[in-house]
């Protein structure tokens, strides 16, 4: 389970109880940190935690530290990772930087972890600012795809993180303006064996899951437990699909005729990843079918999708090695998360050209 949605998890608990607690974010890093901005921790009066701001050397001193520091409202506390040898409380991991914590109770957070909540499960991108010295510390503005809470300053820099989708501080320091992606969503097309290991290995990194399968017997939910949809295909469900943006997709039936209706509908979606399990040459068949279905059917929608002919992953996910379900899963994941993130491009590579696991495929035309 990912950090964020353990962190609204114990909150869901938090305001059910009506329990106290301290929201730590990292808002800066100076030098070397496991974390970066924007990594959240969420510390109860009881003494419950969720999320992490380090490789575990600071959470024990931010949780014994946070209430008094927090007494008097908000603040940022600088925390050094160096291994000091003569400091009779060294953090242990040596990462040699130092992280700069917003520190706030509940009443000041409250309605960020709100938002934060209603966001993730709508599956919508924030832009977050917030103030963070002076007499202002932990005035927050929040700027949604279709809410803007204030018409401030920081309102303004809230709403341009939203639209920038970068981070980054500003007034020498004493505003942080934060880009919150919007959480991906992956959709399996495929409820064989092959896709349990696939949706166990999605679901640790929080993404919403969607099974997608014509056989009734494979999609159920006692198969899928991790899965947030599960669903049985057949022509109306398979156009009610709306992937987004962020969203990946990966077409895994073994069954070639529903690989074909469902890459015809899948290429009309805006997403950030399409991969199609099985041989390159498959892909290329499939592709060149649904290409020449289309160019007889809809000429203007086929030549709409001319740019999409490139960007389908066939054979699907990296060339880690090894074999095996859990492998494949791994290999997926990791692929996807490459490319949602914007740290893995492909150059583009023609079909009839050798292939590397990695290659999109291309179809001429």
């Amino acid at each position: 389970m990912s950090d964020l949605k353990q962190i609204l998890k114990l909150w869901q608990q938090v305001n059910c109880s009506g329990e106290d607690c301290v929201l730590a974010t990292i808002v800066h890093v100076e030098g070397s940190s496991y974390r970066k901005p924007g990594a959240r921790m969420l510390i109860t009066r009881s003494g419950m935690r969720a999320g992490t701001i380090s490789g575990g050397c600071l959470e024990g001193e931010v949780i014994k530290q946070a209430w008094w520091l927090t007494e008097n409202g908000p603040l940022v506390k600088a925390y050094s990772t160096s291994f000091e040898m003569d400091d009779d409380r060294p953090y242990g991991l040596g990462c040699g930087g130092t992280v700069h914590l917003l520190l706030e109770r509940r009443h000041n957070a409250e309605p960020f972890l709100n938002e934060l909540q209603r966001a993730f499960l709508a599956r919508e991108p924030l832009g977050c600012a917030v103030v963070l010295s002076g007499a202002e510390c932990g005035r927050r503005s929040v700027a949604a795809v279709t809410t803007r809470l204030d018409s401030s300053h920081l309102g303004d820099h809230a709403v341009e993180a939203l639209k920038s989708r970068h981070s980054s501080l500003h007034n020498s320091g004493s505003l942080w303006a934060e880009s919150i992606p919007a959480r991906t969503g992956l959709f399996i097309f495929g409820a064989g064996d092959d896709a349990k290991p696939l949706v166990t290995q999605a679901s640790t990194l929080g993404w919403h899951i969607t099974i997608a399968d014509g056989r009734s017997h494979l999609a159920t939910r006692m198969r899928f437990p991790e899965a947030d949809e599960v669903l049985v295909l057949d022509a109306g469900s398979l156009s009610s699909l709306q992937p987004v943006a962020r969203d990946a997709a990966v077409i895994m039936t073994h069954s070639y005729e529903q690989d074909k209706s469902i890459l015809t509908h899948l290429l009309s979606a805006d997403i950030a990843y399409l991969g199609v399990l099985g041989p390159r040459y498959r892909t290329g068949d499939l592709l060149r079918e649904v290409k020449a279905d289309l160019a007889a059917s809809r000429p203007q929608a086929e030549s709409n999708r001319r740019q999409t002919w490139n960007e389908v992953h066939s054979p699907v996910g990296l060339d880690l090695g090894g074999d095996g379900p859990a492998v494949i899963a791994l290999s997926i994941v990791a692929q996807i998360q490459g490319v949602v993130s914007g740290r893995l491009h492909h150059d583009k590579k023609d079909a009839s050209a050798p292939a590397n696991k990695s290659d999109p495929i291309t179809i001429a035309g």
